[in-house]
């Protein structure tokens, strides 16, 4: 997901990176409101402000406008974009889905000046709409927990098949603002303007598809109002790495052991190896099937490779490593187990990926020590459940990991979450042209070659993920996304960490 950071008007602001639930948000909202004696109506207003301003923003020659309305406060931010857009002169027309009569508190207060303004309200009626250069989303807030029908699946329906650009009030409707799930459906939104505090299902899952650009808009709260209240995630940002010193060998910089690449599947460990070096790694080696070793650095010699048969060979390899990734290519064989298992032993940093993942999943073990790096199908097989639970709540999976497994859990997909002891990190670095093969492979030995540098196990995977996706997104910027391979990323690499 690309979120872009609109300066142009004092309204849009940087986003922060702290990510709260649902539920801690209207909290801040009732502080506001009871605490601070800030009435509801004023907040109202700067909402429907803020909307405003960065609709007039993003699409400066619109001409018109339509706002879909529900019922609640949502609705009543709706009511005040499209007054201040009557007031600016451009043609405006509401569709409500409710009876009007059940408009109540600041909602109606709202309708009521929209209307003494002359503006027009209509019942919707599932027609489809023309002529209509931006539709504002005020239909559904972030208090929902059912799934959607009715009048607002048919209103979500003809909202996401219409050419007019979508902007959405504090979220897409219909979008869960804990998990990032879809509830039935959702209004697919070009942009979403937020208030208040970040929510963390905007962020991850099936958010990417629905939030468009992301904007931030505080509403003036002062800081009292987020005072003793933690928040649930965090969004990473990149850290810069410190600097080498002049006389630095690359003894300094961490040896690390990639093992895998059984029969087939060579490229899986070479393209680790090679991203672990592209990221700074003093020495790579690599333990692999003994076909494979004369050929995996045929074009890259820098990458150290040895044909392992058995035990008495690998232990030779992992007294040197000071951080062993089990995993790429590595299948699930007899040799695999082997190794896998002899990995396990050793009493350094362990980064588990790939089949070293399924493996995991038939020998469960606890370790503090270790990164475990699961797609969602990886995950089901490591907590004994449907791949469905997993994106149902991302949040909750990925805690549930590490409570089970315990070090760093990176659950990769959209907005990949990075889930440690400490705290839950999201990253929404990336693009779908790394939906294809290899990409995994070129995470792994990403954050092994932060680890091997020296950072914290937590640290290494947050800025690893980043880092990953920033490469992948400066690939993509001159030839687009399809046809991304994963090899494509190593000079990108290379750049960022520098």
């Amino acid at each position: 997901m690309f979120f872009k950071l609109i300066n142009a008007s004092a309204a849009m602001e940087k986003l922060p990176t702290t990510l709260y639930q649902t539920a801690q948000v209207r909290e801040f909202d009732r502080r506001a409101i009871q605490d601070l004696n800030i009435p509801g109506i004023d907040l109202m207003g700067r909402a429907g402000y803020a909307v405003f301003q960065c609709l007039r923003t993003q699409w400066p020659q619109a001409k018109s406008i339509a706002v879909f309305c529900g019922s609640g406060n949502n609705a009543g931010d709706g009511y005040i974009v499209a007054d201040l857009a009557l007031k600016a002169g451009l043609s405006v027309i509401v569709y409500s889905l409710v009876n009007l009569e059940k408009l109540t508190g600041d909602a109606l207060i709202a309708y009521q000046r929209y209307r003494k303004a002359k503006g027009v309200v209509i019942p919707f009626q599932g027609k489809s709409l023309s002529g209509t250069h931006v539709i504002v989303d005020a239909l559904l807030g972030s208090g929902l927990n059912r799934a959607v029908t009715g009048i607002y699946a048919l209103a979500m329906s003809v909202i996401n098949q219409a050419s007019a650009r979508v902007i959405a009030v504090d979220n897409p409707s219909g979008l869960n603002t804990d998990t990032g799930t879809a509830m039935g459906c959702a209004i697919k939104a070009d942009t979403t303007v937020t208030f208040i505090a970040l929510k963390q299902g905007l962020f991850t899952g099936q958010s990417a598809d629905y939030c468009g650009e992301i904007v931030y808009a505080s509403l003036g709260l002062p800081e009292a109002v987020f005072k003793d209240v933690l928040p649930t995630a965090v969004r990473v940002v990149k850290s810069v790495l410190l600097r080498r010193e002049r006389c630095a060998h690359k003894g300094h910089y961490g040896h690390v052991l990639i093992i895998g690449g059984d029969h087939g599947y060579s490229g899986a460990a070479r393209l680790a190896g090679e991203a672990a070096l592209r990221v700074g790694a003093g020495l790579v080696s690599i333990a692999t099937r003994i076909e494979h070793a004369g050929l995996m650095n045929i074009n890259r010699p820098e990458l150290m490779c040895h044909g392992v048969t058995g035990s008495e060979q690998l232990a030779v390899l992992l007294d040197k490593a000071s951080v062993v990734v089990v995993g790429p290519g590595l299948g699930q064989s007899a040799w695999a187990k082997t190794l896998f298992l002899q990995a396990l032993a050793v009493k350094k940093p362990l980064l588990i990926d790939a089949d070293g993942l399924n493996l995991l999943a038939q020998f469960p073990q606890t370790n503090p020590n270790w990164i475990l790096t699961p797609h969602p199908g990886e995950a089901a097989r490591l907590l004994g459940c449907p791949t469905t639970t997993i994106q149902e709540d991302r949040f909750a999976a990925a805690l549930a990991l590490q409570v089970k497994y315990q070090g760093v859990i990176v659950l990769k997909g959209a907005g990949t979450l990075i889930c440690s002891e400490e705290e839950c990190a999201v990253s929404n670095s990336g693009n779908p042209g790394m939906a294809s093969g290899g990409m995994g492979d070129v995470l792994a030995g990403v954050i092994a070659g932060l680890v091997a540098q020296g950072l914290f196990l937590k640290n290494a995977a947050q800025q690893g993920v980043y880092g990953h996706g920033r490469a992948a997104d400066l690939a993509v910027e001159q030839e687009g996304e399809r046809g991304l391979l994963a090899s494509d990323l190593m000079p990108y690499l290379r750049q960022w960490v520098n």
